[in-house]
């Protein structure tokens, strides 16, 4: 299993993550606290609230969506 942390600030970045989700034929969820949402629903991203990092989970490769995840990951900064 892969995890990426993600920040999706806007409705049009949430929207841009599904479709990109939508492209791959493995599953992908979405974690939020104990919220486990499917990456694929649009409802389902845009019911979670989107100011707060979320924890990508998924157990494939493509390297579009990877490229995606990796534009919007949350950049750690040393302390």
């Amino acid at each position: 299993m892969k995890q990426k942390r993600i920040l999706l600030p806007t409705i049009d970045d949430a929207k841009m993550f599904v479709a990109a989700a939508t492209q791959c034929d493995f599953d992908i969820d979405v974690y939020y606290n104990r919220v486990v949402i499917d990456a694929k629903s649009i409802l389902g991203v845009l019911s979670l609230d989107l100011r707060n990092v979320l924890t990508v989970q998924y157990d494939g490769e493509n390297e579009a969506f990877e490229a995606f995840l990796e534009k919007m990951a949350v950049k750690r900064t040393a302390a």
